[in-house]
């Protein structure tokens, strides 16, 4: 109980309101995340699957454009909060910020796109930052609980963008665009009907300041994806206030800060490798990677499917009845919209085991001429072709000797046989989007693990987590560069083992040097330079995904030169390179930071 901000009600031992932020949260990151799995593969796709046919180069590149000014806007929706409209208000405007942008992007016009784009990107700068202070809010007078509630709040972060990106991915790539990027501003839209109905749970917290210069903690987003730095900021007074008995030295200021700088200059090289997630290896996904699954192999990826998003979905189901039954008599609109978003995620999620159960493939076969599917491809009399029905709808995908074409119903006497060879049910082909919940299925797995490990002896500096995420980064390219050597002339697509395998290895990476990044930016900040620090370390991750965008790019070029093994050899060297420059420099640091850990 918080009685102080007049919060009463709880809900298994914690604030009813973090239930409230954490399922606001969730559907935020699964519209987020969703539309973030769609963004290079709608560019790149063929105009016969609804895409527009970009050149690689220049989806990367926006990509990288979106996702930088993503972690940039946080800064402003922050401050902006703090000093003018409050913590609420700054949620619910960049909620509808962010539902318009969505809406915007399923009409896949030119105009409507950029515009949807630009609206996500300004929503998640009021959103991100402030949703998360409402957090630590909660919590004022019962500290100890503060680091529960966030890891609560943190699964919510990961159970969204892992349905997000299974649900609104699977549909965008099976269904249709606009439909994958419509889906996740329904759900956006109402997390934001559900956050706006329950404002009295929150009692006096997140409410306009009163006056200009009225004091609140600026919480941003972290590179952990929303974590908010409130319960750090509580670390850092600590400090600051043992430190104001003894005044800190110009030259322990000067070394601290030097630390802070060295730390983001070496996350950029993380980060920018690491951001090839939603661009260069969903490339390597779409167009390098075997993705049929037959006999065995796709009844037990059916299963496995299956369960990855039943499970999830019954746990949150039971959250969400524990929420009702302490919340219905005082805030009964917002749970019926929360009611209304469950009813309709499991018709989706329904639906889509149905369809994986029903899938379809066939064997064709081309016809007694020559047929030309694209200019530098031929497909000779009699040659058989794996032949994947789409959508049901009449687009069918034909997987051959060199990567994906796809051929319209209207059209399709002219490129297989009037008559099916063979039909073969339950094959899978699994969406290239995919992938990208590997990620976050690896942290909620991983996570505990991680945390146990930094309580125990084996806890050690700044540099040396960062060191070891960056090589266990470098270790999962140097994976798929290993995968990609057994492309060439007569082999288009390698195993999915491989892709698996790196986003295994990248989330440990992660997960050891993500979480503790702020941890150490807040307790080397000298006083009253925590805010312009913050702002340096999100500058950083700024440029990082710029440059990530910019160096994906590069992919298709880099593979005509030498190969796509030797692409993914860059981001194998230059992380590793990094950490083991950290390592050499971990003695200098740690002096530096003078007894700071």
């Amino acid at each position: 109980m918080n009685a102080a901000n007049n919060i009463k009600n709880e809900v298994m031992g914690h604030p009813a309101g973090l239930f409230i932020l954490f399922f606001t949260e969730m559907w935020e990151r699964f519209s987020y995340y969703g539309m973030r799995a769609l963004l290079v593969l709608f560019l790149v796709s063929a105009a016969g699957l609804g895409g527009w046919e970009w050149e690689t180069a220049d989806a990367l590149k926006l990509y990288g454009l979106y996702t930088g000014l993503v972690y940039l806007t946080p800064i402003f929706g922050g401050i902006l909060a703090d000093k003018v409209i409050g913590y609420r208000r700054a949620v619910v405007w960049g909620a509808l910020l962010m539902t318009l942008g969505h809406a915007s992007m399923a009409f896949e016009t030119p105009f409507s796109f950029y515009l949807g784009l630009v609206l996500i990107i300004l929503g998640n700068g009021l959103f991100k930052p402030n949703i998360s202070s409402i957090v630590s809010g909660l919590y004022v007078g019962n500290e100890k609980k503060k680091d529960a509630g966030y890891t609560i709040f943190y699964m919510g972060i990961n159970a969204g963008a892992f349905l997000g990106i299974l649900l609104c991915g699977y549909i965008g790539e099976k269904v249709g665009w606009s439909y994958g990027f419509g889906l996740a501003g329904v759900f956006m839209f109402i997390g934001m009907l559900q956050f706006i109905f329950a404002q009295k749970m929150f009692g006096k917290i997140g409410l306009k300041p009163e006056k200009a210069g009225t004091a609140q903690i600026i919480s941003k987003e972290s590179s952990v994806d929303g974590i908010g730095v409130d319960d750090i900021l509580d670390e850092n007074t600590k400090v600051s206030s043992d430190e104001e008995e003894v005044e800190i030295s110009p030259k322990v200021r000067k070394d601290r800060l030097f630390v802070i700088g060295v730390l983001a200059f070496f996350t950029i090289f993380f980060w920018m490798a690491f951001e090839q997630a939603g661009g260069s290896m969903t490339i390597f996904a779409k167009d390098y990677t075997d993705r049929i699954l037959t006999g065995d192999a796709a009844q037990l990826f059916t299963v496995i499917n299956a369960v990855l998003v039943i499970v999830p979905m019954a746990v949150l189901t039971w959250v969400l009845y524990k929420l009702f039954r302490a919340t219905f008599s005082r805030i009964a609109i917002s749970n019926i919209f929360l009611a209304v978003s469950f009813v309709l995620i499991w018709v989706v999620v329904g639906w889509m085991v149905n369809k994986d159960y029903n899938s379809k493939t066939y064997t064709a076969q081309i016809e007694s001429t020559e047929v030309n599917l694209r200019s530098d491809v031929t497909y000779a009399p009699g040659q058989e072709l794996y032949v994947v029905d789409v959508d049901g709808e009449g687009n069918y995908r034909i997987v051959g000797q060199d990567n994906i074409e796809t051929v319209k119903e209207s059209v399709r006497s002219s490129v297989v046989s009037a008559s099916v060879i063979s039909e073969k049910e339950g094959e899978v082909e699994v969406p290239a989007s995919w992938f990208g919940v590997l990620n976050s299925l690896f942290i909620i797995l991983f996570a505990p693990l991680f945390s146990k490990l930094w309580e125990s002896r084996f806890n050690p500096s700044a540099a040396i987590k960062f060191a070891l995420g960056l090589i266990l980064l470098g270790v999962g390219f140097g994976i798929l560069a290993y995968g990609a050597m057994g492309i060439g002339e007569t082999v288009f697509t390698v195993s999915m083992v491989w892709l698996i395998l790196a986003y295994f290895f990248h989330t440990l990476g992660e997960l050891t040097l993500s979480p503790v990044g702020l941890s150490y930016v807040s307790k080397l900040s000298p006083p009253g330079l925590l805010s312009l620090m913050f702002g340096v370390w999100f500058t950083a991750t700024f440029v990082a995904n710029l440059l990530a965008g910019l160096s994906g790019s590069l992919i298709d070029k880099i593979t005509e030169a030498y190969s796509l093994s030797a692409f993914f050899l860059i981001f194998t060297a230059l992380p590793i390179l990094a950490g083991l420059v950290l390592i050499l420099l971990n003695p200098m640091l740690k002096r530096k930071m003078h007894g700071i850990k």
